[in-house]
Order: structure tokens, then C-alpha cells, then sequence
């Protein structure tokens, strides 16, 4: 039953991907809300045709932590998942991601006119200025910085290293930090065809306190995250009256 519920769930997601790429085309010609406003159509689509094929329910805990205006969110990866549903929570977000993306026909076209942030990590010093000048771009107009500070998904109880990245953003842009937790590899797990019901469970905290030096950013910030995240993973899957839930999502 898994395995056929998945089944669907991919095929709706190909069909969502296909009839909203229709009109991200023509979105390409528009301002640029246009643009973002067909992106977070197709990624509430998405997590729509999760909840009805799959019985994926989204909950997000401690929305009350994110400070209006521009801001750097620091998020666990476990799953594409996580790339999908900040575009459908906020509502101007900048996506930290490798540059290569960009030259994706179609895709790389819409995240560039969106103000995706690309990276490209074996550019030096002149790749970390194009992102920091990106990303103050972003806070100073207000928009929501993502970044994965694992720099990739990481497999349910693995944990890396995490990289600088969201520090240099942090100190060029002075932006507030707020780590991410989520478990959602549970549900949807790391380059895994099998998507299985349950709850996906975010967990936004709070900022982290200004004029912390790198090293110390880095320790506090993983700290929070993977804490938060066994404590995630140690809940039930199915939800209880007692979750202390800000919204429902999908």
C-alpha cells in the first residue's frame, strides 16, 4: 500500500511540476511576484498531493520566532521535502543554493528571476562576495534568506559538519539567525522513492543572540538544530492533542 500510495503521490507531482512549468514560462515576462507567486502555487500542489496520496500531515511549531522582515533561516536537511515547503511558507524566500542549478533549463530560469542566492563553492573569495552581496540584497528588501548549513541532505541520524556559510551571511548581512529542526526524514526520506504517512513536524527557534564569532555561531547553531531534532524524532509519529502546533500546513 506504500509502495502504491507513493506511486501516486510521484505521479501528481510530475503532473503538478508539468502544468505549473506551463505557466511559469509566461511568468518569466512579468514582475517578479508573478514569478514567486507561481512558485508557491506549485509547492502548496505539491504538498497538497502529499497529504491526499501519501496521509502526509505538515505542522510547524514556533512561527512566533521568526522577526518580521529580512532574516537568515538556518534549516535541517533531511529530505527534498525541505526544499519545497519554505517556498510555500514565506513569503519572500531567498534560497541559498549551488549555482549549477541555475543553468537548468526552465528551472534555473525561474529560481535566477525569483532571487534564488546561488553559491559556487569552488569560486574562493569572489564566489563568497556574490553571495553575501546577494543575500544583503534579500534582507535589505525584506525577504527570508535559507540556507542549509549542512550543505546537503543528511540521512536520519547522520550528522556533518557544518559549514560556514550562514555565518558569512549572518555577519555580512546582520540579519537575525533562526535555527530550523524538522523530521521530516521520516516521512520522506533522503533520495527514497517510498514516501510513508505520518506527520512532518517543523520546529522554528529562537534567534540565535548577535555578536557570537564564528566558531561559537557555528557550535550554538548545530547544537540547536540536531537537540531540537532527536527531540523531534523521538515523538510519536502520529500526532496527539497536546503538539504544540502553529499551523497546519496542506
Amino acid at each position: 500500500m506504500i509502495w502504491l500510495r507513493s506511486l501516486v503521490f510521484n505521479i501528481l507531482f510530475f503532473g503538478i511540476t508539468a502544468g505549473i512549468g506551463i505557466l511559469a514560462v509566461p511568468a518569466l515576462l512579468l514582475p517578479v511576484r508573478f514569478t514567486r507567486g507561481v512558485t508557491r502555487l506549485w509547492a502548496r500542489l505539491v504538498i497538497l498531493a502529499l497529504r491526499l496520496a501519501v496521509g502526509v500531515r505538515v505542522e510547524v511549531r514556533g512561527w512566533h520566532h521568526l522577526p518580521p522582515g529580512g532574516v537568515v533561516l538556518a534549516a535541517k536537511h533531511q529530505s527534498a521535502f525541505d526544499t519545497i515547503i519554505w517556498l510555500s511558507l514565506l513569503s519572500q524566500p531567498a534560497y541559498v543554493m549551488k549555482k549549477e542549478l541555475l543553468s537548468i533549463p526552465f528551472y534555473g530560469w525561474h529560481a535566477r528571476k525569483a532571487g534564488m542566492i546561488p553559491v559556487d563553492r569552488a569560486g574562493g573569495a569572489a564566489a563568497l562576495r556574490g553571495m553575501l552581496r546577494a543575500a544583503t540584497e534579500a534582507v535589505a528588501a525584506g525577504r527570508q534568506v535559507v540556507i542549509f548549513p549542512e550543505g546537503t541532505r543528511t540521512a536520519v541520524g547522520q550528522r556533518v559538519s557544518y559549514q560556514p556559510g550562514v555565518v558569512a551571511i549572518a555577519a555580512g548581512t546582520g540579519a537575525p539567525v533562526v535555527p530550523v529542526a524538522t523530521d521530516s526524514g521520516r516521512v520522506w526520506g533522503r533520495r527514497h522513492f517510498l514516501k510513508r504517512p505520518g506527520v512532518i513536524r517543523i520546529s522554528l527557534l529562537p534567534p540565535l543572540p548577535p555578536g557570537l564569532n564564528r566558531a561559537r555561531m557555528l557550535a550554538a547553531l548545530e547544537a540547536q538544530i540536531e537537540t531540537e531534532t532527536d527531540r523531534l524524532m523521538a515523538e510519536p509519529q502520529l500526532p496527539t492533542r497536546e503538539d504544540p502546533v502553529d499551523k497546519s500546513v496542506g
